[in-house]
């Protein structure tokens, strides 16, 4: 019997190499996955390129995960089962006895571990992770598309529920990327009246066929002025990070509206104090979500085909994978397949 995985991991900041690991045995209230695929996020980036060099053995990143359940550790729910196929995503499992958690705020948990930075993620063939950041994966969905729903589609789900939005009404969505081309999707099934803005015109089809009734290229239009003479955005969702693009759009909002913040950046956001006071507008943070509300994002694509567009990649080509994330050519979002060829054929866009 086989005693040993493969792996890639951050050798050195910047750089993924391809190790053999011995097979973990979970802990208590942990599981042992199987990996099938696991999607590039923005987000490993950072992980990949800040890794801890000292850190022994090294992190391998990943956080977009699909697999199934191999091993059981103690005292593990019910609910959970060998064979069973379970995702997941960025939060890497809540406490359950914090102050957070006992007030239900899941994705605040302070006690839980970012997936791929802060322990390991899903570029291997297995994985362990904390039964209480499972998410179970529907039957309709195969393992390569729902990867991806489990951060870029959850992200930009919970950002538009919680936005203040009304069927009906004007949502604008700035970058028209990895996270953006799924806001553009949600934001179209949930009533939405979808404005898309990116920078260029070789985005502006991709943004119309993905549901947006209207793209505002920034390079050859003030966008916050497009959006006042339609009457303002009642809710912008920003899946980019660069403050200056941001504060840019903000002057589009309809009094009452709402920015809402995914991508984030270390510089400060620029904001006009006056323009919040006498709109009544305001702006807020969108994290994640709990594995709960990661399961409705499943079912809610699953329910009006909402899918990520991918480009699928074998585990040992994860570099490739990675250097063509970070220069902007991914379109819109990578997928590492671990379990074989059957996986990747399926169901691409």
């Amino acid at each position: 019997m086989k005693n040993t995985y493969q792996a890639m991991q951050v050798t050195r900041p910047g750089v993924l190499d391809m190790v053999d690991r011995p097979i973990p045995t979970p802990c208590t209230g942990e599981v042992l996955i199987e990996v099938e695929a696991c999607g590039i996020c923005g987000a490993d980036i950072s992980d990949i390129e800040g890794a801890d060099p000292t850190l022994q053995p090294p992190r391998v990143p990943g956080h977009e995960v699909l697999g199934r359940i191999k091993a059981l550790g103690a005292h593990t729910s019910s609910i959970w089962k060998i064979g069973q196929r379970v995702g997941v995503g960025r939060l890497g499992g809540h406490c359950n006895e914090c102050a957070q958690c006992r007030q239900g705020n899941f994705q605040l948990c302070p006690n839980q571990h970012f997936v791929g930075a802060t322990c390991d993620g899903g570029y291997a063939e297995l994985m362990i992770a904390r039964s209480s950041g499972l998410v179970s994966i529907p039957d309709e969905l195969d393992s390569v598309e729902a990867a991806p729903l489990l951060c870029a589609g959850i992200a930009t789900f919970n950002a538009l529920k919680k936005c203040g939005a009304n069927a009906g009404d004007t949502v604008a969505i700035l970058g028209i990327g990895g996270l953006g081309h799924m806001a553009l999707q949600y934001a179209r099934r949930m009533g939405f009246r979808v404005i898309a803005v990116g920078r260029g015109q070789d985005i502006a089809g991709d943004a119309l066929a993905l549901g947006a009734h209207l793209y505002i290229d920034t390079n050859n239009e003030d966008a916050a002025a497009t959006l006042n003479s339609l009457g303002g955005a009642q809710a912008i969702v920003s899946t980019v990070g660069h403050p200056d693009a941001v504060s840019a759009v903000m002057g589009g909002l309809a009094p009452q509206g709402r920015l809402i913040l995914l991508g984030a950046h270390k510089s400060p956001l620029p904001v006009s104090s006056g323009q919040l006071v006498v709109g009544e507008r305001s702006v807020c943070g969108s994290l994640t979500g709990t594995p709960y509300e990661n399961e409705r994002t499943l079912d809610f694509s699953v329910l009006t085909d909402v899918r990520p567009r991918i480009e699928v990649m074998p585990l040992e080509q994860a570099n490739e994978a990675f250097q063509k994330l970070k220069s902007g050519e991914a379109k819109f979002r990578i997928v590492l397949t671990v379990a074989g060829e059957d996986v990747a054929q399926k169901n691409l866009p």
